[in-house]
């Protein structure tokens, strides 16, 4: 028997002896007889009414007599009028500002060539800042925005097709 189940088999029979005792020390108790309900003295309830009745008159008159609330100068919960609108200019004298785009900000990475034997063809690859990687030929469109006008050893030609300039982009 190991140790840890000795010490499991005292601990139970240690508690089922204090159990045991704890019950042969419990005696009957005796029960005392029920106690009939006395009624309470009071000073009458009719004077109890009359005081009630009294204090309420003094309350009806104390409210009567207390000031009433102002209306109030502003509602909270109503916005305020609108002011009157201004007299706009004509169109003809304000000449609307032209909406620069900026360029999206692309990356030339590298550039591939493949030797076949109607001629060599370029590859670029590109990236933008969204982490989009772009592998196009001549051509080739990139976005929305761009085609691939041409691609040289160490840049590439893009053609915006917002603003038809061309954008050129160098290897670095």
């Amino acid at each position: 028997m190991t140790p840890t189940r000795v010490v499991a088999y005292l601990g139970t029979g240690v508690l089922a002896l204090a159990w045991l005792s704890s019950a042969a020390g419990v005696g009957e108790q005796t029960v005392a007889p029920p106690v009939a309900p006395q009624p309470v003295q009071t000073a009458g309830t009719e004077t109890l009414a009359s005081d009630v009745q009294a204090q309420a008159t003094r309350l009806r008159e104390r409210l009567s007599a207390a000031p009433t609330p102002q209306s109030p100068h502003r509602n909270p919960f109503a916005f305020a009028p609108r002011p009157e609108p201004r007299q706009a200019h004509p169109a003809s004298a304000i000449a609307p500002a032209p909406i620069v785009v900026p360029d999206p900000p692309l990356l030339l990475v590298g550039i591939a060539q493949d030797n076949k034997p109607e001629g060599s063809v370029r590859t670029a690859i590109l990236t933008a800042d969204g982490g989009e990687v772009f592998i196009v030929a001549v051509g080739d469109p990139i976005g929305a925005r761009y085609t691939v006008k041409a691609i040289g050893a160490d840049a590439v030609e893009l053609t915006d097709l917002m603003t038809n300039s061309t954008r050129r982009i160098a290897l670095r």
